[in-house]
């Protein structure tokens, strides 16, 4: 076991000294005697083979291994004593943690035995538990113990619920973001309240389920549409179509703001609006909103039965911008020499309560505005006796008293 004077390397796992970087250690070849050199092996949890070969001059063991007892005490160069064996090593905490192994735990004991001669004896075999669980603890240690568990489970139900939180953020629709309070859902949707919301979409959800895209239905037939409607993929959650829908025409948001919000292309926001659009005039629009003169009376404001109780409805138009046409005769009917660009025109009614009980459909921008209330079929629907309230640019007194 002469020390190493050139260049080497210890063998040991994860051991990367060397003479060159660690000069002042003394590197041990493996000795001779095989019975010791099987120790060597077997305590640095090597096996021979074709990974691991014992080269004379070639294969180490660094001095960092051996405790200060294994070297002799002659001055001059460290020269290990006969039987020394490496100990020390970082999977046993440099051999501050050692303990014996299953084998060296076995302890042979002879009993002479009554029945027997004097040279004969019995050998018992006293086997220690493989694992030191019958061991009893230091004092404090089981709480010890017992306060680090509690900890960990504490941060692993913490990071369980962080865990769970993120999920259901993901999982959460836009609505159930943007909408958490009834203040957040009267600015994006002018629902008065979330209970009122989730009524009307319950009323309009069966229906809703149902619908296909504007785009997708004018290329296809009816039947077709209807059939492709199982089938087709949506970029987002029905709700959240309809609550897309609501933030532009009740905030106003612009349509490259709500892609930026849902995340999704301009052009889909653009088809999601127009079909929405379509399919709710198919259906607010058959409803009747026409208050009774019972109805009118039992929610007027206190003002109106002071002053003007016969008040059934109030009156006025309202333009809204279009594409101008390419041609020049659509150009002029739709031109509104008010707005001063083309427009189309309609007639919205509401009652003293402000509840809007009629809504005309579109006109071109010229129509006068006595034409258009002849037009809407407003008329039809007053009785003898209802007063109705206009702007003074509304020509319609001769009408009304028909």
């Amino acid at each position: 076991m002469a020390e190493a004077t050139s260049t080497c390397y210890c063998s040991v796992p994860y051991c990367k000294n060397n003479k060159q970087r660690q000069p002042y250690l003394s590197f041990h070849g493996f000795p001779s005697d095989k019975c010791l050199r099987k120790k060597w092996i077997h305590a640095i949890r090597r096996v021979e083979g074709p990974k691991f070969t014992i080269l004379r001059g070639s294969t180490f063991v660094c001095s960092r291994h051996f405790i200060s007892d294994d070297y002799t005490a002659a001055t001059g160069r460290k020269r290990l004593r006969k039987g020394a064996v490496p100990s020390r090593f970082i999977w046993n905490n440099w051999g501050e943690t050692s303990r014996e192994s299953v084998y060296e735990r076995v302890r042979v004991q002879t009993i002479p035995s009554d029945d027997t001669q004097d040279d004969e004896v019995v050998t018992e075999v006293t086997a220690e538990a493989d694992h030191d669980y019958a061991v009893t603890p230091l004092p404090g240690a089981q709480d010890a113990a017992a306060a680090r568990i509690q900890d960990l489970e504490a941060e692993v139900r913490k990071l369980e619920s962080g865990v769970m939180q993120l999920r259901i953020g993901h999982s959460l629709s836009q609505f159930q973001r943007f909408c958490a309070s009834d203040e957040d859902i009267r600015f994006y949707t002018r629902f008065p309240s979330e209970e009122v919301f989730q009524a009307f979409w319950k009323s309009i959800e069966p229906s809703a389920s149902m619908l296909v895209y504007w785009s997708r239905a004018q290329k296809k037939g009816q039947a077709t549409a209807v059939e492709a409607s199982h089938s087709h993929h949506r970029s987002l959650p029905l709700i959240d179509e309809f609550f897309l829908y609501s933030c532009r025409v009740a905030a106003g948001l612009k349509e490259k703001v709500l892609a930026d919000i849902f995340k999704v292309s301009v052009s889909t926001v653009s088809r999601i609006i127009i079909t929405w659009a379509n399919y709710l005039y198919l259906v607010l629009g058959s409803l009747p909103i026409w208050m009774s003169r019972e109805q009118v009376n039992a929610t007027m404001p206190d003002k109106f039965r002071q002053f003007c109780p016969e008040v059934r409805v109030i009156i006025d138009c309202t333009e809204i911008r279009c594409q101008n046409p390419s041609s020049l005769t659509l150009q002029s009917e739709v031109f509104s020499s008010y707005k001063n660009t083309t427009t189309c025109k309609g007639l919205i009614g509401i009652a003293p309560c402000g509840a809007v009980t009629f809504v005309s459909s579109l006109y071109t921008g010229s129509i006068s505005d006595q034409e258009l209330t002849k037009q809407s079929g407003f008329l039809d629907l007053l009785e003898p006796g209802d007063a109705c309230m206009a702007d003074k640019g509304f020509t319609i007194e001769k009408m009304l008293a028909e």
